[in-house]
Order: C-alpha cells, then structure tokens, then sequence
C-alpha cells in the first residue's frame, strides 16, 4: 500500500508525492527479511510522510477496519461494497 499511494511513479500516487528518500525507504523495506526492521523501516517512512504532510490514505475497505468495543449500534449493510458508512444510529458508549 506505501509503495502503491506514495512512489513517486506510482499510478495511485493522486497527490504527486515525490521523495527520493522515501522512495528509497519503500524499496528498502519491501526487500528486507526480518520484521522488526522491516517495522523500523515502515515507522520511518510513516514519520515522513507525516512531517511532510503527504496525501494521507484515511479510507480502506471495511476488511481493514479495527472493532472497538465501545462503538455500538453500527450495522454493516448487506451485498454492497459501497453503502456500509451510514452512521446515523452509531454512538459512543464510554
């Protein structure tokens, strides 16, 4: 997903972000083997895209969503991929 948004090449770059450090940064932690460095360098990459304030993703499928506990009354709509954001009986219990 880094590489795909924020590659200076890279169709689904929207916002034309362009970091040859980044750039560099991406190729290096879609090589790299061993997790925890892989996860440093990600944090890295994270880290400047947010201090540059580069095109941020803030949608993803539902499949990547994160259930909190203290979310209640929100109902996924059936047989579509599109509609299921309609959060007029969604509240907060905290």
């Amino acid at each position: 997903m880094l590489k795909e948004n924020y590659a200076c090449g890279s169709e689904n770059n929207f916002a034309k972000y362009c970091d040859p450090a980044v750039e560099e940064l991406l190729d290096r932690q879609s090589q790299e083997a061993d997790a925890g460095k892989r996860r440093a360098l990600v944090w890295e990459i994270e880290r400047r895209l947010a201090e540059d304030a580069a095109n941020p993703v803030i949608f993803h499928n539902v499949g990547y969503g994160c259930w909190q506990p203290h979310v209640k009354g929100f109902v996924r709509q059936q047989n579509t991929i599109f509609n299921y954001w309609r959060l007029e009986d969604v509240w907060l219990d905290r």
